[in-house]
Parts: structure tokens; sequence; C-alpha cells
């Protein structure tokens, strides 16, 4: 079978698309060819060709061909102006210079009135080979048109791609060390798809394997309807569908081999006696174009003509570039990147010039701080001096330069900066040693915070723990729990400032102090109220014993303890009677405790999961209590302790409480079954928003009585399995989406032989164990303790 297909595919190939077998060294386009020196004048700006993303009518064009001094073979550079795929150029907007006569080697043109694409030829001089090209041109202006578009693109994605092989180049030579960190950056940046596999290799392998089959690292952003689409064709069409599998090459095959078969195809039928028409890609440095060739040069009839593309003419405006920076970020910082979103041609290309921030200062100033585009660092970098800024706030950030010859403004990025000496403590914070306690500081720039630290009275100072919270205060955690009370200082370092601020603190010991304990009958746990309830080691009341559950301690200071038992409190009398509390010193105390009738709860009845249909037979069977964030989930539960009401509603939240929903009866997610039963529907995406992951809880919720929290089921992002390839012997291949989510593959439910996936991979191929029943086994990083099976059609290739 594999055998029937090559040849198919060889046929076909030779018949229809004239493209050669693989490993003849023309399917890619990586023989260099001459180069074109060009120059683009706008007004008084001239430009080198390698900074003008786009041409304007009337802009003035100089154009030659870079040749070397002993060239033999006679060229004739031919620019040519079109204007549609339905329109013929006038033969006046042909343009021809003689490479070997000086006199005559250089173009000087203006683009004309109408023009809507440029294009260059560089055509081995024959009697009339110049009428023939001008013929071929306005004979079919639209495959030229057609042929200017895209191989202008793939010049670009061939700049994205050699951006990353040399810095890959450099890192590898400077430093081999932060090759996975810089080699996962310059992916990102330059939309480059990163083979991760390459980074478990040894070191000395690392490079080589990331750079390998280069063209197929290429993403194709944004790139349109392919010319084979648009030629349609069974031939064509089979051919690649072939090419698709694995015996037809792929993963092998790459954007610039379908251009080259596009190409062949296209100009199949211009080919004469005396040309044949040869696609070039055009790489720019500086005024210099590379033409880069996918197949030898012909001198002998039918001769080469090379066809390069220009930049388009009209092209638009500068690219809206977007920040894709969230958080603020401090300009002080030591490595600063201002980070772009989805701007590879930014980093690839000199487009972009003249960069600048510039940065409004709360202080009524303006400083403009060139940038760089570093995509091994990821963004752009400031070049000048940041120092000079000092310590003023930062009012405004936006990015400005020019694009070509056109002048940008945006985006504007999310920036700080301060004086340490800004922050303050929040005045209702007390310092109580004897524990951890959070402190919270405000007045500065969170951002810009580098370090946090607390000095004691001899003068030794501990690292403090610290988070933001939001943009002008953080909350350090002081480490006071074997602190006495007395004087300290707490320092706060920023980037960029010599010195840290000294914040005076004063310790101070918190008496304990029980307010109250709280038992609902039912309940496993109360709740105790009070001051330095860590003290607290364990409660007794009505015989039974509770100890210490949870801690939280609200804004004001005082403390909240959950004190559980394992007694049963569902006999309990209601009433208020004094509990024994004994602390952990020795110390006994009383605190009024009152037990209440049973809070009004609700109980899982049933469940049904509507999980969406998956294209391709796959399956993927979670555990009973499991769904998808997309999946529909149907609940009823059973009223305990109280009667249900149109009023009442049934929250939903996820375990930390950080996203919460309530179903109701108004809202038609709850309906009721006389006064004991409901039923609820939810889809945790759309209810809980994309922080619905992992175990999703509920509770009954009548006026201001809540009960308690009941498990309800669990959610799992779901990785988008496509396929299953597996070969005569060895291992098989799975393709699909949102790989990542899987933690470890195996054969067999057991996991004894389990393959563990990268963390962090972000591949569309994995390379997994057989399954020995026709069943792989997925361990998600959603669900870690289930084994969740998925059948996936089997495509396998068979050996003679």
């Amino acid at each position: 079978m594999r055998t029937l297909l090559i040849r198919i595919l060889a046929f076909l190939a030779a018949l229809t698309l004239a493209v050669p077998a693989m490993g003849q060294g023309n399917a890619t386009f990586d023989l260099a060819g001459p180069a074109l020196k060009v120059t683009v004048t706008r007004g008084a700006v001239s430009l080198p060709i390698a900074q003008v993303p786009g041409l304007r009518i009337g802009d003035r064009m100089t154009l030659s061909a870079d040749l070397p001094d002993d060239q033999s073979a006679r060229y004739l550079l031919v620019l040519a102006f079109l204007r549609g795929a339905t329109n013929p150029p006038p033969k006046n907007w042909f343009f021809k210079a003689e490479t070997w006569n000086r006199k005559k080697a250089t173009l000087e043109v203006a683009v004309p009135e109408g023009a809507e694409q440029a294009i260059a030829f560089l055509a081995p001089e024959t009697g009339g080979g110049y009428n023939a090209l001008v013929n071929a041109v306005r004979g079919r202006p639209g495959v030229f048109v057609r042929a200017s578009q895209d191989l202008f693109q793939a010049s670009l994605d061939r700049a994205r791609l050699e951006a990353f092989v040399a810095g890959i180049a450099r890192v590898e030579e400077a430093a081999p060390d932060r090759l996975g960190a810089v080699s996962t950056t310059l992916a990102q940046t330059l939309a480059i798809r990163l083979n991760a596999d390459c980074l478990s290799r040894p070191r000395a392998l690392q490079a080589a394997c990331l750079t390998q089959n280069r063209d197929g690292l290429v993403l194709q952003t944004g790139r349109g309807t392919s010319l084979a689409e648009m030629l349609g064709g069974t031939p064509t069409q089979l051919a690649y569908s072939l090419a698709a599998t694995k015996e037809g090459g792929a993963g092998f095959y790459s954007p610039y081999i379908s251009l080259a078969r596009d190409f062949a195809r296209l100009f199949g039928v211009f080919r004469s006696a005396d040309y044949q028409y040869a696609p070039a890609l055009a790489v720019g440095a500086g005024d210099t174009l590379r033409l880069q060739l996918n197949n030898p040069p012909s001198f002998q009839n039918p001769k080469s003509v090379l066809v390069a593309p220009l930049p388009p003419i009209n092209a638009g405006p500068p690219p809206a570039l977007r920040a894709a920076m969230k958080d603020a970020v401090c300009l002080m910082r030591p490595g600063l990147a201002l980070a772009l979103d989805d701007a590879p041609l930014v980093f690839a290309t000199d487009y972009a010039r003249d960069l600048s921030l510039r940065v409004v200062l709360a202080d009524g100033r303006t400083v403009d701080l060139p940038l760089r585009a570093d995509a091994e660092r990821g963004g752009l970098v400031p070049t000048g001096d940041v120092a000079a800024i000092g310590t003023a706030a930062i009012g405004e950030a936006v990015l400005t330069g020019r694009w070509g010859f056109d002048t940008f403004s945006g985006p504007r990025f999310p920036l700080q900066n301060g004086a340490p000496a800004a922050w303050a403590p929040r005045p209702d914070n007390a310092v109580v040693v004897g524990r951890d306690t959070p402190l919270t500081l405000q007045g500065g720039a969170s951002a810009c915070v580098e370090q946090v630290s607390l000095r004691d009275k001899a003068g030794s100072a501990k690292a403090v723990e610290w988070k933001a919270d939001g943009g002008d205060a953080i909350v350090a955690t002081l480490p006071l729990a074997r602190v006495r009370p007395g004087d300290m200082t707490l320092l706060v370092a920023h980037y960029g400032a010599a010195a840290p601020a000294q914040i005076p603190l004063k310790g101070q010991s918190e008496a304990s102090r029980l307010e109250g304990f709280t038992l609902y009958t039912g309940d496993t746990d109360g709740r105790l109220v009070g001051a330095r309830l860590d003290q607290v080691e364990r409660l007794e009341v009505a015989g039974l014993t509770f100890t210490p559950a949870t801690l939280t301690r609200d804004a004001g200071g005082g403390d909240r303890l959950v004190l559980a038992t394992t007694g049963s409190t569902g006999t309990l009398p209601t009433g208020t009677s004094d509990a024994r509390v004994t602390l952990h010193d020795g110390r006994v105390t009383t605190v009024r405790a009152t037990i209440t009738a049973p809070r009004p709860r609700v109980e899982l009845v049933s469940r049904n999961v509507e999980t969406p249909p998956v294209e391709g037979g796959v399956t993927l069977n979670l555990p009973d209590n499991a769904l998808s964030p997309e999946a529909r989930l149907t609940f009823s539960v059973r009223a305990v302790n109280t009667r249900l009401s149109a009023g009442d509603a049934i929250e939903v939240a996820i375990a930390d409480d950080t996203a919460t929903a309530r179903l109701t009866v108004a809202s038609g997610a709850l309906q009721l079954l006389g006064g004991d039963v409901a039923v609820g529907a939810l889809v945790p995406k759309e209810a809980l928003g994309a922080a619905a992951v992992g175990p999703i809880k509920m509770r009954l919720v009548q006026g201001d009585l809540t009960g308690e929290w009941q498990p309800l089921a669990r959610v799992v992002r779901l990785p988008a399995v496509t396929a299953l390839a597996c070969p005569a012997a060895g291992a098989c291949t799975l393709a699909g989406e949102r790989l990542f989510l899987i933690a470890a593959v195996s054969p067999e439910e057991t996991f004894a032989k389990a393959q563990a996936v990268p963390l962090g991979f972000v591949g569309t191929t994995l390379e997994v164990p057989r399954p020995a029943a026709g069943t792989l086994y997925l361990k998600l990083h959603d669900a870690p303790d289930d084994a969740v099976a998925v059948t996936v059609p089997t495509g396998k290739k068979k050996g003679r």
C-alpha cells in the first residue's frame, strides 16, 4: 500500500504540478540567486527597500541588478506594474535595463497612476525575449498579480524564519545554556513552530534540531487561499491529499514547497521555446533584495526568467500594534522588554524604524526613550538612559515610530515608576507579634517593588513574602511567629532606586479574645469568633470535642476559626451554654456556645452530562462526576430541613469561591418539582467563566440563610483529539489541539507503562504508546487521579 501511494503521488506530481521528488534539492527556496539594489523616494525622503513595506502612486524607485563583475550571462532587468487580474497593464508600464551596459543598467521609475502591484523580472537576453515577456504578462495579468502577492507574503515568512535561525545560532555560540528559554521566546515573537522535543536532547544537539526542516517551522499567519486551491482540479486535490499522509511525506512539505507547486502549475502555461518562469523570494537587507530560488536557473532554451516580488502598492495604513501586557511592569526593571501581540514583522524586518517610547510623567515632563526590537528578549527594549527619568510617576507611555514612510502612534503600555518613600502602611493594620501577620502598604508602584525585608532591633534582616494588590498596594506577610513586641523596620527596595524605603513599625502582642461559638445541629463543624484564635487547641461542648480546622482573619483584625468534630450533632438540643476552650499553653477558659436548628441544605439526587459532539468518531470517556467546561450539566437535588419556594436559589461555585453563579426560578436555570425537589442546569464555562476548572460545589440559599456546600461535579478541560496514526510497528502518533492538557498517556488503565507529557508542551502531535486494545488512557492535569479512556479511529499503515 505504501509503495502504491508513493507511485501515485510521484506520477501526479510529475504530470500536473511539475514538482521534482523530495531530496533533489529544489523543493525549497534555499538556492541563493542574484540580488537587486532598490531605493524608494517619497517626497524628500529616500529609504532602502528593506524599510519599505508598501509603495504609493508617485513614489520614485531606483532599481538595478547587483551582479558580479565577471557575470557572463546577460540579464535584462524588467520592472512591470500591474493594475488588476482582469485589466492588462499598458505597454508603457514596462521598463527594462541592460545589466551589462553601465549606462543602461539602472532604472529610475515613478509608480504610475492606477498601478496596484509591482513585480521585477531578470530575464536572459534573447532576441525578442523582452516582447515575449511583456506579451505574457499582458496576456494573463491575473497570474502575475497573484504571483506578486504570494511571493511577497512568502518572502516575509522567509524573513521570519531567517531571524529565528540567526537568533538560535547567536545563542548557541554565546550562551548555549540559555537556548531553551531563548528559543521559546524567539518562536513566540516571530510566530515560529517550536519543536519542544528538541529541548530534551543533549545540549550540543539542540540548536541543530530546532532549526532542521526550516520551511516547516514557519506558521502561516494571515495567509489566504493558496494558488493551488485557486486553480483547483481533482488531480491537484488528490496529490495534496496524498502529500498529507505519512507515506506522502507529511511533516516534510512546507509552505515554500506548496508555493513551488503553485507556481510550477501556474507558470507552466507560459513555457515557451525561449522562456520559462521561475519564482524567487526576495528578502530585504538595507537597499538589497536577496533572491532565493527553488530551482537552478537554466541558460539553455527555455531559459529561466526569475520572477521577484516588490512591495504592494497602496497597502494601507501601518498595522495596528497591540501590547501583549495586561499587568503593569516597572520601567526601571532590568531586562525590560515591551511585548507586542502578533507582530512578527516588527522583529523580522526593518519596516518599523525610529521606535521610541513617549513617556508622559506626572510632574509634567515628556521623555522619549529610543527602543530596539529584540526578538531574543521577546519585545521592544529601551536603549536610552532610563535612569534619567528618576523616580517620577508615569502618567502615560505610548509607542511611537515609523512604518516605512508613515508615522504611527500606539499602543499604550502599562508602565509604572515611583519613589520607594511613597509606601505607607494602611492605618487600620495592626502589627501583631506571635504569628505571621499581613500588612498592607499603599501609595507606591507595586510593579517596581524588587524586595521586601524586615529588620529587627539588632539590625538583622529577614526576607518577607509579598504580593501586589492592584497597581498601588502590596500585601506583605510579616514573619512574626517568634518575634517579641517592640520596634522594627520594614525595608522596601525598588528597581532603579539606590536605597530602600525604611518604614518604622511597632510590634504589639494581641490578647486572646473569645466572643462566641455557633453550631448548627447536623453540621460537623462550628465557628468560633474572636482574636488570637491560633492559640486554641480544642473546644468541648455537650459532650463533643471540636478541634481547629481553618483559621481566617478579616480586615478588622478579628479571627474566625472553624472547629470540626467526628461526633454526631444531629440530636443536640438547641439553646445556649458554656463551652470549655483549651489553649496550646494549657490555659482553660469558657465561651458562650449557641446551638441552633439545622441549616437548610440540599442533597444531590441525580445528574446528567450532555457533552458537545466531537467530529471524527473520537470519544473521551470521563468519570461519572466529571464534565468539560462546554458540556451541559443537569442535576436534581432534594431539600433537607426545609421546603423549597420560587424565591430560593442554588448557588454554584468553584473550590476557592472566586467564581460563583446563582440558579434561580426567575432566570429559568432552576425548576421546582413540588416543595422538595429542584432541577438545575448550567454550562460551567458560560455560568462560571474560564475559571471553571476543578471541583465545583453547590448550596441552597433561602434569603439570608445559606446551606452547607455540597460537592456537585468536577470540571475538566479536555484536549481536542483528532487522529491516532499507528504504523505497522513501533509507537503511534496522536494528533490534536490543546495536547498540553494531558499529563500522561498509557496503553493500559493501570498506567503501569505510562508516558509523561512534558509540562508546557504546545505541539499538535504526540508520540504515544501503542494501545493494547484499541483504547488509550489519559491522565489530565485537571483530573490527575482519574483515568480518561479515549477511543480514536486509528489510521494504520501496512508494510509489505
